[in-house]
Order: C-alpha cells, then sequence, then structure tokens
C-alpha cells in the first residue's frame, strides 16, 4: 500500500509542476487556471447584468419577483433547454457516467432510449396540466388537486433532497479539480460556490438560464475535444470498439431477468424512465423553467432540445468510458493504486491523454465545475421558491408585500448556499453522504411523482389516497433504498464488476502490483429487497404510492368526478371524466388567482370600492376577500 501511495503522490506532483508520467510532459498551469477563471468571471458578469438591467438601467422593465423567479414568463426555448441539460448533467454525471461503462459494460447507454420516451411522455401527459394552470410552486397543483397537507409532504421532501445534494455537486468536481492542481478542495469548492450565490442572488432565473447555456456549451466543447483528441492517441474509433470487445464491455442485450442484476436491458429501460420522468415531469427544477416560456408550443419545443441534448451528452459520455478502457485495457489504474476512487478514471485519463496541451485541462475542468454550477444554481432559485410558496405563503398563510417576499427569496438563496460551503467542509469526513443523498433523491422522487400521477391520471383518487399512498411510498422506496445503502457500506453486497488487466503496469508505468481476483460474499442470506438494482428503487416507491392510493380512494370514498375541474387532470385521462364535469372547467384557475392575488392591490380595490359606495369595509370581509 505504501508502493502505491507513493505511485499516487507521484501522480499528484507531476500535476501540479508539470512533470512527467509515462514519458509525457503535462501542464497544469497559467493558461488553464485563466480558462478556468474566465468561466467564474463570466458566470459572475452575467448575474451583474441581469441585476443591473432589472434595477438600475434604464430598460423600462420593472424589477418584480415574478421577473426574479420565472423570467416574467418571457424566456426563449433554446436558453431554456440549455439551462434543463445544464441542471441534470452535473460534474456527478460526467466523471461517473464513463467508470460506471469502465466497470460495468455499455448495457446502461440504453438510458438513451428511456431519456427520449420520458421526454415524450412529459411533453403529452403531464406538461399541459401545468400550462394551464401556471402555478408559481408545482406543488402547488397538490393542494389544488388533493389538499395543503399532501403539499407540504412532496414540498418536504424536495427541500431535505436539495439541501443533502447541494454539497455533493460542488465535492465531487472539487476532487477532479485537486487532482489535476493540487489546490484544495475546500478552497476552490467554496470559491465556486461564492460565484453561484452571487449571480444568482443578483440575476434570478434570467442569470442562470443564460448562464447555463453559456457553461453547457462549454461543458459540450471541454468533453468533445477531450473526446477526440482521447480517439486519435489511442488509435481511431475501430481499434477502440476492438479493445472493448476483447475486453467484454459491449454488452448492449443483457436479457436476465433477475432484479438483482446491476444493469440489464429491463432495468435500464424500465427503471431509466421511471427516474427520469419522476424528475423531470413534477420537480420544480424542471416546472419553474417550463412555465418561464409564453406558450405550451414552446415549451415543447424545449422539452424535444432537452431531451435531443441530454442523449448526445450521454452518448458522449458512455463513449468516454469505452476510450479509458481502450486506453488502460492492459493496466487498471484503480488495480495498480494509481488512483483511489472511480471518480478519478476521466480526470486521469485527461492529464496523461491531453495533459499536455497547455489550457485544454483547463477547459476540462471549465466543463466540470459549469456542470456543477448550473445545477447548483437551479437549485437555489427553484428551492427559494417552493420555501416562499409552500412553506411562507401556504403553510403559514402570510401574506406580504412583493418587496419582503423578495427579499426572503435572497435570504433563502444565500442561506441555501452558505449551507453549501459548510457542508463541503464536511462532507469529505462523512463517507455515508452520498449514499444517503442518493437515497433521499430516491425516495423524494418516487414519492411526489407517484403522487403526481395518481393526482392526474386517476380522477377518483381522493385526499386520503394521496396523503397515504404517499407516506406508503416514502416509507417503501426508503426501507429499500436505505437497507441496500447498508448492505453495500457493511461489505453485504459488492458490485460485480467486469475483469480487468495488470500485464502491462510494469512496462508502462512501472508499477510491479500483485493482484488478486476479487472475493465476492455470498449473497443470498441478505433480505432479497436489499439486494435490488439501484434502477428499482424510484419504480417500487411510484408504484406504491399508486396502488395504495387507489385502494385507500376505493375504501375511503372516490372524489365525485363530476365536480372536478377537468384542468386538474392530464388530457390522456379526460376519457374517464363525464360531460358534467367539463361546466367546472377553469374553477382551478380561478381558485389559484384568487389566492394568488396581491394584498395591496386587494386594499386598493376594496378602498376604491367602499369610497364609491361610501361604505367602510369590515375586517371578516377584507379577511375573505385576502382568502
Amino acid at each position: 500500500m505504501d508502493a502505491e501511495r507513493r505511485i499516487y503522490n507521484d501522480i499528484m506532483d507531476a500535476s501540479v509542476t508539470g512533470g512527467s508520467l509515462g514519458g509525457r510532459k503535462y501542464y497544469f498551469d497559467v493558461v488553464d487556471y485563466s480558462v478556468f477563471g474566465a468561466m467564474l468571471l463570466l458566470s459572475a458578469m452575467t448575474g451583474l447584468y441581469y441585476g443591473c438591467r432589472s434595477r438600475y438601467c434604464k430598460t423600462g422593465e420593472e424589477a418584480t419577483l415574478r421577473e426574479y423567479l420565472t423570467g416574467s414568463g418571457n424566456m426563449k426555448p433554446f436558453p431554456v433547454a440549455m439551462s434543463l441539460i445544464a441542471s441534470y448533467i452535473s460534474g456527478v454525471t460526467i466523471l461517473g457516467t464513463p467508470a460506471e461503462i469502465y466497470n460495468f459494460g455499455t448495457q446502461y447507454w440504453v438510458i438513451c432510449f428511456s431519456v427520449l420516451l420520458s421526454g415524450i411522455v412529459i411533453a403529452i401527459v403531464y406538461l399541459p396540466v401545468f400550462c394551464k394552470l401556471q402555478v408559481n410552486s408545482s406543488y402547488e397543483y397538490l393542494e389544488l388537486r388533493f389538499s395543503r397537507s399532501v403539499r407540504s409532504l412532496a414540498s418536504t421532501l424536495f427541500l431535505i433532497d436539495e439541501v443533502m445534494f447541494l454539497p455533493i455537486l460542488i465535492y465531487v468536481p472539487s476532487l477532479a479539480f485537486n487532482q489535476v492542481s493540487g489546490i484544495n478542495i475546500h478552497l476552490v469548492g467554496t470559491i465556486v460556490c461564492i460565484v453561484c450565490i452571487f449571480y444568482t442572488v443578483l440575476g434570478g432565473l434570467k442569470a442562470v438560464v443564460w448562464t447555463d447555456t453559456w457553461q453547457i456549451i462549454v461543458m459540450f466543447i471541454s468533453v468533445v475535444v477531450v473526446v477526440i483528441l482521447g480517439s486519435i492517441s489511442v488509435g481511431g474509433v475501430t481499434e477502440i470498439f476492438n479493445r472493448n470487445e476483447q475486453g467484454g464491455r459491449l454488452i448492449f442485450f443483457n436479457v436476465n431477468p433477475s432484479l438483482y442484476e446491476r444493469q440489464s436491458l429491463f432495468s435500464v429501460i424500465i427503471g431509466g424512465f421511471v427516474y427520469w420522468t419522476s424528475y423531470n415531469a413534477v420537480n420544480q427544477t424542471m416546472v419553474q423553467r417550463y412555465l418561464s416560456l409564453p406558450s405550451e408550443k414552446q415549451t415543447r419545443m424545449s422539452i424535444a432540445l432537452f431531451t435531443i441534448g441530454v442523449m448526445i451528452f450521454l452518448t458522449i459520455c458512455c463513449y468516454s468510458g469505452l476510450l479509458i478502457y481502450a486506453t488502460y485495457y492492459d493496466c487498471d489504474p484503480l488495480s495498480s493504486g494509481r488512483i483511489k476512487d472511480d471518480d478519478q478514471l476521466l480526470p486521469l485519463f485527461v492529464m496523461e491523454t491531453v495533459g499536455h496541451l497547455r489550457g485544454v485541462s483547463g477547459l476540462f475542468i471549465a466543463g466540470v465545475f459549469g456542470a456543477a454550477l448550473s445545477s447548483l444554481s437551479v437549485i437555489l432559485n427553484s428551492t427559494s421558491m417552493v420555501f416562499l410558496e409552500d412553506f411562507i405563503k401556504s403553510c403559514l398563510r402570510l401574506h406580504l408585500s412583493e418587496r419582503v417576499e423578495s427579499i426572503i427569496v435572497k435570504i433563502m438563496v444565500l442561506s441555501l448556499g452558505i449551507v453549501a460551503v459548510g457542508f463541503l467542509f464536511i462532507v469529505e469526513h462523512l463517507g455515508g453522504v452520498l449514499a444517503m443523498a442518493t437515497a433521499l433523491s430516491a425516495i423524494a422522487a418516487g414519492t411526489t411523482f407517484g403522487v403526481f400521477t395518481l393526482g392526474m391520471l386517476v380522477p377518483f383518487a381522493n385526499n386520503k389516497g394521496a396523503l397515504i399512498g404517499g407516506l406508503a411510498g416514502a416509507l417503501m422506496s426508503g426501507w429499500v433504498s436505505f437497507g441496500g445503502q447498508y448492505a453495500y457500506a457493511a461489505g453485504l453486497v459488492v458490485p460485480h464488476k467486469l475483469p480487468v488487466s495488470l500485464d502491462q503496469c510494469e512496462a508502462k508505468y512501472g508499477v510491479n502490483v500483485n493482484y488478486t481476483e476479487p472475493v465476492y460474499p455470498n449473497e443470498s442470506d441478505i433480505f432479497p429487497i436489499f439486494r435490488l438494482s439501484y434502477h428499482w428503487i424510484t419504480p417500487i416507491g411510484v408504484f406504491t404510492v399508486i396502488v395504495v392510493g387507489i385502494i385507500v380512494s376505493l375504501i375511503t370514498g372516490k372524489t365525485d368526478v363530476r365536480t372536478i375541474d377537468p384542468d386538474l387532470i392530464s388530457p390522456v385521462s379526460h376519457w374517464a371524466l363525464p360531460a358534467e364535469a367539463h361546466r367546472f372547467a377553469g374553477s382551478a384557475v380561478a381558485k389559484l388567482r384568487r389566492k394568488g392575488q396581491d394584498y395591496d392591490t386587494l386594499m386598493k380595490e376594496i378602498t376604491v370600492q367602499n369610497v364609491e359606495n361610501k361604505e367602510t369595509p369590515s375586517i371578516s370581509v377584507i379577511n375573505r376577500r385576502r382568502i
């Protein structure tokens, strides 16, 4: 182990000083730092521009809360689509996807089909409901359809999930930056967090969307440049696929029906579809930007661009995994001790393959951090809106002026940013944080998506069904997820990686490794549900919510579908509504508008009305109007 640690330190030292490794000299010098710094500077300037544009510059455009949170509903499809891509292609995706392909083969690549199917379903089934209602928070739908309790359950899960995930978004790319530059993880993570907080607080959604747009372009260019140069260095695409075929990495039709199989055709397509749909159909981070567009047609166009963009980017990331294996097919970096973690495979590959070209490493790191920044800024903006709408205004029932609401939103963004920075200093000492965040994401995604699906597709579902179904789904997915994480952490369940070779480690890198084949534990005694592939966690949660919700609704008394507003039901389920229901079309929107009416405007209306009638309004009248 001491020898392996020394080799790893040599790699780190070389990356800082511009030393050599394997006969090739590479750098992370002033040019690379300049590229990375330019990315941070441009992010900050974007926030400053939109903050100035809406407050101090004479644009004729008022700085309203709606503009800050939704861009006044006048955004364009292309930047919104780029922002959607950026928020779901994080540094974790860029570093983790190639490692997944390297270790387990190409079966995961089929996820692109799941993404395509998900985009179609979102545009047809879920989007029309949100476009019709124009809710500020996506969870507001649950109160209109069911009750405030159901809304509070979903929004609470959302907040916990996002707060847990914030530090991981920054920590993972900070590790990559540390590997190629040697700079302290906490220092660079803190600087990046501060920049993100700055432009998010100043510029609001417009700054977030436009910053995401050019960040995703930088991210795309950086990965493409690395892939092209890497492919040339290996010997071309044909050689890459030949080496992967010989190494058993080309797997596209693993039809093993076992639910324990990590990557099978069924788990990737079904689990991947439910996972992507659960996040992209009803999550506030997505719905908020869907509604920043002026029409449903433009929103569908944005979803189409988003779907295509994600498929392309995932394809590039999966191909990167093949490229890395083709490079290290005869000397596995992890087994030889040259790296400590699978997520360091791509950074190591970048430094050893194109690190000798000044600026390329900086471009790659800028792309990785651009992905992290975009995801972080979206979470900060969306979570602050959920906090305002679902807790301050809904749970506490406070009626505040727009100025006070704006202050609360910005304080919330700042507070969340501080939490992200604070957690960054402890996340590396808590090995279970990533596992817990993953588990919470599965719980939140499966539960909320199940409740939304129950509401939009099952007209007779009632409040008790949604609430009990949601709780049951959270408990079930939590049981599966946390149980699986415990079994994995305890070494009771170990992923079966594909075999690797160490034949040329000594010849290529001067590493003499005594490697023994891994011994996998007997998993037959483990509780079966804890051995399931991670792809099945979200589908189990969704299925539980819907089934329990339907059963409870049937037992406790179905919702009278004759009096339900058709706008609350997805168009694909309108066939289940009787003709009488259409008399109530628009009632939910009317209720929403009355509820969201600005208090100051309302008081002016009451004052004018009573001056004309020479009457003094009573407190009870005012309170009824406010409600």
